[in-house]
């Protein structure tokens, strides 16, 4: 299993990502009056920024990158706080806003959100150094409360509407459920995260450790972009979902 992950865990990670894009992109004509597309949108940033973090596969001796080895470049930590930690929350809080029709929950997440970024922000400038070798803790919790508010309004706002009646057809349902899930899983494994290293060869580094989060990563991806990639297919766009009044639904079956 160990050595099945060291070969094959960027591949099944990326291969996900793509499978969920590319039906996406692929439908995107069913979803294009609805704010779906917004999300098609996201999983297609998201393959992109991915690729792009892939870099550092060619930062070695012998390969075309190099001449990065020794400068801040060497590691991608900079770009995944900025694409991932950071940027997808604020997808999200951007997404949620868009969907969510209670006010009051639209504006918690506006001013939360930006109270993360501004809090992000200043974390990167105070620690600029340390911004291009790890990762900061505080933006991936407060990341992480952002997205469970999200997913926590919008169930309640479905719980305390008609959508409940029709609520496995909408597609922000399984997105809402996915993200939860993964944040829910991913966000202890922070807090581990500033005892280890991950350089290859690195004598201090804890393969234990190492497989463990591998292992973790690789379940939680798989499932996400497997729910995003079901969810394109199987549900309707939100315009077509018809509501049908409880009142109805106890005259049709009484």
């Amino acid at each position: 299993m160990n050595e099945f992950l060291l070969q094959n865990y960027l591949i099944i990670t990326h291969s996900v990502e793509v499978i969920a894009a590319l039906t996406g992109v692929f439908l995107l004509r069913n979803y294009r009056n609805g704010t779906t597309k917004y999300f098609i949108f996201f999983l297609v940033y998201l393959t992109i920024c991915e690729f792009i973090a892939g870099y550092t596969r060619y930062v070695y001796p012998g390969k075309f990158l190099d001449i990065l080895i020794g400068t801040i470049f060497q590691k991608n930590h900079w770009w995944a706080t900025l694409f991932w930690k950071i940027g997808a929350i604020m997808f999200f809080s951007f997404y949620y806003r868009k969907i969510l029709e209670t006010k009051f929950f639209k504006d918690v997440i506006k001013y939360c959100s930006f109270i993360f970024l501004i809090i992000s922000v200043s974390c990167i400038i105070l620690n600029f150094e340390e911004f291009f070798y790890r990762f900061f803790p505080v933006i991936s919790i407060l990341g992480a409360v952002i997205v469970f508010l999200c997913t926590i309004f919008y169930f309640v706002e479905t719980l305390q509407s008609d959508k409940i009646l029709t609520f496995y057809k909408s597609i922000n349902f399984y997105i809402s459920a996915a993200i939860f899930i993964w944040w829910l899983i991913i966000t202890p494994i922070t807090f581990y995260d500033v005892y280890f290293v991950y350089e290859i060869g690195n004598p201090n580094r804890d393969w234990n450790f190492m497989f463990l989060r591998w292992q973790i990563y690789l379940f939680a991806n798989v499932s996400m972009y497997l729910t995003f990639t079901f969810a394109l297919i199987f549900c309707k766009p939100e315009a077509e979902i018809k509501i049908i009044p409880s009142d109805r639904i106890f005259s049709q079956k009484f």
